[in-house]
This record gives structure tokens, C-alpha cells and sequence, in this order.
């Protein structure tokens, strides 16, 4: 199989990352040395982070002479960026926030790709990789995957405020971290049987982010501050490997279509995006013929949920998603590509893996 030659693409890469205990009081003093002429600021957050945190941000923002203007968002959809595009483009920001979880941050980077205006990153769970990719992902667009914006320019981590969110969230994120190593497969699969272009160093700076995980949970959980510091510079370093590939290949493969794949089937309310994509990582384990069952005690460890019922989803609609996965993006390669999975095979491979 002869390999296709790398594709051309710029990398866009963050260029400061600021992680550590109460740095939301360095918020101010970043954006200036990111942007030493941004006058206005908008940050895009949730009602309960804004709460909880949104004074200590203000407060260094305005004492670095920004002008602040907050918008609170409650769902992260294309009307909730239209609506929020459509309110912000007469302020005229200088610079773009996305203060929060998953929602909050993929809104502010699409919000701020459509303004042409930098994005920092400062998000309050440590719940997938978004948080240092171009990619996001929002509901009403065509496509049943996520879609690329513009990288952060900066990443802001406080790993206080991280430490408070619901313990479900970290545990989402390991799920979205140890999806990288069936990420990394398919993309393997794809070069040997298709021909694709491989990113070696992309794959395996994805691949450490995984193994980290894999290999340090059972420390990880009795240590809460080493957990939270651990799990988020696993997922800024996932989300730099999916900029030096250009795609978010290294990242996202049939684990994270079949998560895709069970919103489809059952709605965005059964399980986190991170939950989904752990659990669909075990089965993908399975069909690569990898240690699924580490990948299971890994979850575990971590707390994060490792069958159907206990993200509230039924034996078939477990079936039905894993059946649907691959249609709904064809073009890109994975082991269900191979596999061409059908109701049998998918109700045996999530009983043998424990899913169901």
C-alpha cells in the first residue's frame, strides 16, 4: 500500500498555557501579553460558573484595563452561536473568552472564529480535549461530528477552580483521554489498508495522553490534586496533537462515532460526550484487539461508567449505535470500516466486553 505524502496545513498551536493553583487572578495580565492592543473583552460562560468564579476573573481583566462583557449561554448549539454572533459583532470585541465547561468553551471558539477575533481558553472542568483544539462541537449542523474553528491562542487552567467541578466531569475526561488509543489505531488501520497520511509524532504525543491514564490510575484516584493536574495536561496535549496533525484523526476514531452514533439513536442526554466515548473505547479495544478489560479497569478507577445502563441507555440502542457508527462518516477509515458491523456482531461485542 503506498502511503499518501503529507497533506499541507497550517499549524495553529496555543501560544501561552497557563496552568496552576488561582491563576484565574492572571487572566488580565495574559490577554495583555497575547494581545498587548485589546481594549474590550467578551466571555462567553455558564450561569453557575459565572457565579462562582466570575468576580475573580472580572476583577483581573478590568485591572488590566479591559472593558468586560459578559454573555451567559445554556446550551451549545448553531442558534445559541448565531444569536451570540449577532449580539457581540456591534460591541466590536478585541478578544474572545470561553470561561466554563465543554459548552461554554466550544460556543466562545466558534463565536470567536466567526468574529475573526483570538480566543483564550479558560475552561472549569477537565471534561475533553476542545480545550486546546480547534475542533468543537455543536449541535445543528450538518455534519454529526465535530467541525474545526480556530485553535486557542491561549490556554488558562486553574486548577483550583478545575478541582471543584462535579467529580463526573474528570472522569468524562479520562474517558475522551484513553479513546486516544483506538484513535491512534484507526488511524493506523487507515494508512495500511487506504493509504492515508500518518502523523508519527501527532500519534504519539495522542497516544502518551492516553497511556498516562492507563498506566497511573490507580494512583490518579487517591490523589485528587495530582488527578486534576494530571487529566487536564493529558487533554491540552491531546488537543495540540490534533493541531500538528491538522485533523482531529490522532484524537477521534469509531469511539468517537459511535458516541456520535448513540446521540443519533438516543439523544445528547444519555451520558456525557466523554462517558460515550469511554465506553465505546472498550468495544473498539476489543475489535483492535487490544487490553479492552484495562481499558474497563481503568475506567472504573477513574469512576467513569463502563456499560449502557449506567448512562441510561438500553441493550438496543447500544446495538443500534454501534450498527449506525460508521455511516455517519464514511469518508473517514476505522475498524468498523472493516468490520462491517451488523446487529449480531454488535450485541456480541457488547456483551463479551460487559457494555450490556
Amino acid at each position: 500500500m503506498v502511503v499518501s505524502s503529507p497533506p499541507s496545513h497550517l499549524m495553529e498551536l496555543p501560544r501561552k498555557i497557563l496552568i496552576g493553583d488561582r491563576v484565574i487572578a492572571e487572566a488580565g495580565p495574559l490577554v495583555k501579553s497575547l494581545d498587548m492592543a485589546a481594549k474590550s473583552v467578551a466571555i462567553i460562560t455558564g450561569s453557575i460558573v459565572k457565579e462562582r468564579a466570575g468576580l475573580s476573573c472580572n476583577s483581573s481583566l478590568e485591572g488590566a484595563m479591559l472593558k468586560t462583557r459578559w454573555h451567559v449561554v445554556r446550551d451549545a448549539s448553531m442558534d445559541t452561536v448565531n444569536n451570540l454572533y449577532e449580539k457581540i459583532k456591534d460591541d466590536k470585541p478585541d478578544f474572545v473568552i470561553g470561561f466554563g465547561g465543554g459548552r461554554s468553551v466550544d460556543v466562545a471558539k466558534m463565536t470567536a472564529y466567526r468574529l475573526s477575533k483570538p480566543f483564550l481558553s479558560v475552561p472549569t472542568s477537565a471534561s475533553h480535549d476542545g480545550i486546546s483544539s480547534p475542533f468543537v462541537s455543536v449541535r445543528g449542523i450538518d455534519k454529526p461530528h465535530s467541525i474545526k474553528a480556530n485553535t486557542p491562542i491561549g490556554v488558562l487552567a486553574d486548577t483550583h477552580l478545575l478541582s471543584q467541578a462535579p467529580p463526573r466531569l474528570l472522569a468524562g475526561g479520562c474517558g475522551d483521554l484513553v479513546a486516544k488509543i483506538t484513535a491512534v489505531k484507526d488511524w493506523e488501520l487507515a494508512r495500511d489498508e487506504r493509504g492515508e497520511y500518518f502523523g508519527t509524532y501527532a500519534a504519539n504525543l495522542a497516544y502518551m495522553s492516553a497511556k498516562i491514564i492507563l498506566e497511573e490510575s490507580e494512583k490518579l484516584k487517591n490523589d485528587e490534586r495530582l488527578g486534576v493536574r494530571t487529566v487536564v495536561e493529558a487533554l491540552i496535549s491531546a488537543g495540540v496533537a490534533s493541531c500538528i496533525a491538522g485533523s482531529s484523526r490522532p484524537c477521534s476514531g469509531a469511539e468517537h462515532l459511535f458516541s456520535h452514533a448513540v446521540e443519533y439513536v438516543a439523544g445528547a442526554e444519555c451520558g456525557l460526550h466523554g462517558e460515550r466515548v469511554g465506553i465505546g473505547t472498550i468495544m473498539m479495544a476489543k475489535l483492535h484487539g487490544l487490553d479492552w478489560e484495562n481499558v474497563r479497569h481503568t475506567l472504573e478507577n477513574m469512576g467513569a461508567p463502563t456499560t449502557a445502563k449506567q448512562i441510561g441507555l438500553g441493550e438496543d440502542s447500544i446495538v443500534q449505535a454501534l450498527v449506525k457508527a460508521q455511516s455517519l462518516r464514511p469518508d473517514r477509515y476505522t475498524i468498523l470500516s472493516k468490520i462491517k458491523m451488523d446487529k449480531k456482531k454488535a450485541r456480541d461485542l457488547a456483551s463479551i466486553t460487559k457494555v450490556i
